[in-house]
């Protein structure tokens, strides 16, 4: 989706040496006018951006839902640049037709148990068996990409995501896929967990924590993703935890018992930070943060 400038809203700027009172009245009108059909314009095309995505995501085969899925993924990167466009994207997800993160779990996210052919019946019937490629790794990484901006970008998405058991699916591609899917996972975890209890309560009960502190302690494990195991825990404790109160009030004990006294306490103490600074510092500063929770684990 390309939101251009309309054709029509050029050339209505009334200029100040003709705002006469008596003007006033006709210049509100037009800009009116021209308000409600851009966001006629911008509707229509974040509908048809929708439409057009989903239908590729749903697709039977992986090359198709990848082109879908990097679709959807260059929409929503285009709806995060204004408050309107995120308003509008939050009224389609009110539509069944046109909600993303359904379509995510039934396809991309869907368990490979449940494209075994459990009998033989459609060999002797009419209608033929009905096969789904596998999802690649480059879909699932994009489906999770897709998952954590749509949470991101609309809260109420995360309660599709539960009811969807978006956690145990996540839970299990954390310990199995490769390094990239791995971090599209941590990623898409914090954004489902965000004001999320209902997300928070299933994370604990799979034993989410356990999970990240085995990779963080692995120094098998790709340095990149011990990194970003490092960030989530400190993005788990600063921003997605209920601050000692449930579900996840034993997190602090959790990380304790996992990975230590030392590197627990230097976890909580630099999930602290960055309040006043601005986006990009803040990132900067979670880099450093991770790098040194890393390293005060290799130091025993």
């Amino acid at each position: 989706m390309y939101l251009k400038k309309p054709l029509w809203s050029e050339g209505t700027t009334t200029p100040k040496a003709s705002a006469e009172s008596d003007s006033n009245q006709p210049a509100t009108a037009v800009s009116d006018l021209v308000n409600s059909l851009t966001t006629q314009r911008v509707y229509r095309e974040v509908t048809l951006a929708l439409r057009s995505g989903l239908r590729d995501v749903r697709a039977e085969f992986s090359f198709l839902r990848v082109r879908g899925l990097r679709s959807l993924l260059k929409f929503l990167r285009s709806v995060a640049e204004s408050d309107s466009t995120i308003n509008l994207f939050s009224q389609t997800q009110s539509l069944p037709e046109l909600q993303v993160v359904p379509v995510l779990f039934q396809n991309s996210l869907k368990d490979a148990e449940d494209e075994i052919v459990r009998n033989l019946d459609h060999i002797f019937g009419v209608e033929p068996l009905k096969i789904t490629s596998p999802a690649s790794d480059s879909e699932v990484s994009l489906a999770l990409r897709v998952l954590e901006g749509c949470c991101l970008l609309h809260p109420d998405s995360a309660v599709l995501a539960h009811q969807h058991k978006a956690i145990q699916v996540l839970m299990n591609i954390l310990p199995t896929r490769g390094v990239i899917e791995q971090s599209a996972c941590l990623d898409a975890l914090i954004a489902i967990m965000l004001d999320s209890s209902a997300n928070q309560m299933d994370f604990e009960a799979f034993h989410g924590i356990e999970e990240v502190a085995e990779l963080i302690r692995d120094k098998q494990v790709d340095e990149n993703l011990r990194l970003k195991c490092g960030e989530f825990l400190l993005l788990l404790i600063g921003h997605v935890n209920g601050r000692d109160r449930p579900p996840l009030a034993t997190v602090h004990e959790d990380i304790r018992r996992l990975l230590g006294e030392k590197s627990a306490s230097l976890i909580w103490a630099a999930s602290q930070f960055g309040s006043t600074l601005d986006p990009e510092q803040r990132l900067t500063a979670l880099h450093i943060q991770a790098r040194r929770v890393i390293e005060s684990l290799d130091l025993y």
